[in-house]
């Protein structure tokens, strides 16, 4: 038979299991608003009854509950919500900077406004075209070289300001590799942790949130991949382990952090004097840049510029860098060359109207008109050289200079260009990949806000969810200590009631 005492012990089981119940939802109202935090549920099971079997235990009329007991609290996490959010936040991570860079850049090239470079070519033509109408004036020469002038001081601005976003990528870039080394030390202390307290049968469910707000940061800056190992000792069946960390690159994955060793891979870059990124290394494993999976890092890397397989500089600002130094450089060189043909007021031919540029890396800031054609616009040769011309009234010149931008001029990628050609195709270019990125971006954020609100919908916390929990353990605390008083009734008739009879 079951002690005279044996309800006492169950419905102080029943109190015990309510009250960690009502503890519970307290700790879940209280982190309602604290970022990255899962609500936490208390698992109740019925505690093995009385008595046990066995062919040696007394005899019977059936098993008695024992009552109940709280054998656990769990988070409640769907695992396949944080796996999807994470790959959104990847393709989130890699659209927001590329988007970010290009946004940058349009504001810089500022097209199509009356101060970008095309308003500023075409005043420079129209000047050209007055001095073709009237070649002996010199306001209208003085007005070619100020308009010239706008045309170097143009492409000045926008390499210089271009260079400027860039450095200021690159300081970015390598700010995220630091945040990304901090994440995976701040997840290894987190580990470690997790490790000194799993062996003694508890579920660490506040530093199971924790690693997973960290894990959601570092997925912003690239795929990885997780690895569970189980602790030793008395672990819970349902404890997560120390988890391992790989980044999934196209050659293969690469540890980041191993969860069983604790050993952290710190990344770093490897750059060349324009700090451009020719390197990239994890740990003891080296990848190009071309290779890196996509992310936060990997968008930061192609906007600042980085060393591509074949060796050449390649990125979202090195293209458009050079391009305008390319453009600046084939300006300088066909102008020269169509006005060294013709012949100046006073007589002399082969007059260079811009000094000569002798290469194309840094052409775009070095547009300087040439000294003899400021100092006397006499020098302007407007006249073309013919045979019987009057220098005063001939323009035929000035009348191909203004044309000129309409020549076959570049050599790109889809065959010879006119200048104002290749213009067009840069900035048109500029324009697809921005929209290209925005679109992007907004359908990445887009899904992961909907992976997001169904995650949320699982793991936050609910006030108005706890506050009926809260009302319903509470009736089941009260009936359990109600029931102790009952007890104490039956128990105090007993000892006082009994046995008085004949008294």
């Amino acid at each position: 038979m079951s002690s005279t005492f044996h309800g006492l012990q169950v419905a102080k089981r029943g109190m015990d299991a309510q009250q960690a119940a009502l503890y519970t939802i307290g700790h879940n109202v209280s982190n309602a608003n604290t970022p990255g935090y899962t609500r936490q549920r208390v698992s109740l099971e019925t505690f093995p009854a009385y008595p046990a079997p066995g062919m040696n235990q007394t005899g019977t009329a059936g098993q008695i509950g024992m009552g109940v007991e709280a054998s656990t609290v769990e988070r409640i996490r769907d695992t396949f919500l944080d796996t999807q959010y994470r790959d959104e936040t990847i393709k989130v991570g890699y659209w927001d900077a590329r988007a970010g860079a290009l946004e940058k850049m349009e504001e810089i090239m500022n097209e199509p406004t009356e101060d970008g470079l095309s308003a500023v070519f075409n005043q420079f033509f129209e000047s050209i075209q007055d001095v073709a109408s009237h070649p002996s004036e010199a306001g209208a020469r003085s007005v070619m070289i100020e308009r010239a002038e706008a045309v170097g001081d143009t492409f000045s601005y926008l390499s210089t300001s271009l260079k400027t976003i860039q450095g200021d990528l690159q300081n970015e870039r390598d700010v995220a590799v630091t945040q990304v080394n901090s994440l995976l030390e701040q997840i290894n202390n987190v580990n470690q942790q997790i490790q000194n307290v799993e062996p003694n049968g508890y579920l660490p469910n506040d530093l199971y949130d924790e690693r997973d707000r960290l894990l959601d940061e570092i997925s912003k800056f690239m795929p990885v991949s997780l690895e569970y190992t189980k602790s030793s000792g008395n672990a819970s069946a349902t404890s997560e382990g120390v988890v391992t960390v790989q980044l999934q690159t196209s050659q293969g994955s690469i540890t980041l952090l191993d969860g069983k060793t604790h050993q952290v891979n710190a990344i770093s870059l490897t750059t060349n004097q324009d700090s451009y990124v020719t390197e990239i290394h994890i740990g003891d494993e080296i990848r190009n840049p071309e290779s890196f999976p996509q992310g936060k890092l990997k968008g930061l890397i192609e906007a600042s510029g980085y060393i591509d397989n074949s060796g050449n500089k390649t990125g979202v600002y090195a293209s458009m860098i050079d391009d305008l130094d390319e453009m600046a450089y084939e300006f300088v060189k066909w102008f020269n060359d169509k006005h060294q043909q013709g012949v100046t007021l006073d007589g002399d031919t082969g007059m260079s109207f811009f000094n000569e540029i002798s290469q194309k890396e840094g052409a775009a800031t070095g547009i300087v008109i040439a000294d003899k054609i400021k100092q006397n616009t006499n020098n302007i040769a407007a006249a073309s050289g013919a045979a019987g011309t009057d220098r005063q009234g001939d323009g035929q010149n000035a009348q191909l200079l203004s044309q000129f931008r309409q020549k076959v001029l570049i050599n790109s990628g889809n065959g010879a260009v006119s200048l104002d050609g290749f213009y067009q195709s840069v900035i048109g270019q500029m324009s697809v990949d921005a929209q290209q990125a925005n679109g992007l971006k907004s359908n990445s954020e887009t899904l992961q806000g909907a992976v997001e609100q169904r995650r949320q919908s699982t793991s936050a916390v609910s006030l108005d969810e706890e506050m009926t929990n809260m009302i319903q353990f509470q009736h089941a605390y009260n009936a359990s200590a109600r029931m102790v008083t009952m007890i104490d009734e039956m128990l105090d008739k007993i000892v006082n009631g009994l046995g008085t009879g004949g008294r």
